[in-house]
């Protein structure tokens, strides 16, 4: 099973600058206490609730877990 970071990761090439998810997995990238490995849910959310790189990032992350589930895990 890859983690979530590793699905998050293509996002970073996205060329949008407003698109949350290219925020979002930018900022996972360089929190360098994001926990990589990790494919569970509660860990991640609460990473981002203690440590939220922007406004209404847990929001993006729930939307984009959700894709990770679908399409990632």
């Amino acid at each position: 099973m890859r983690s979530f970071y590793h699905f998050a990761m293509p996002y970073r090439g996205i060329q949008q600058k407003d698109d949350e998810r290219r925020q979002l997995a930018e900022a996972m990238f360089h929190d360098h206490d994001f926990p990589k490995q990790s494919v569970d849910y509660d860990e991640i959310s609460q990473h981002f609730e203690m440590n939220s790189p922007f406004p209404g990032a847990v929001q993006v992350f729930d939307r984009l877990w959700q894709e990770y589930e679908e399409h990632g895990s």
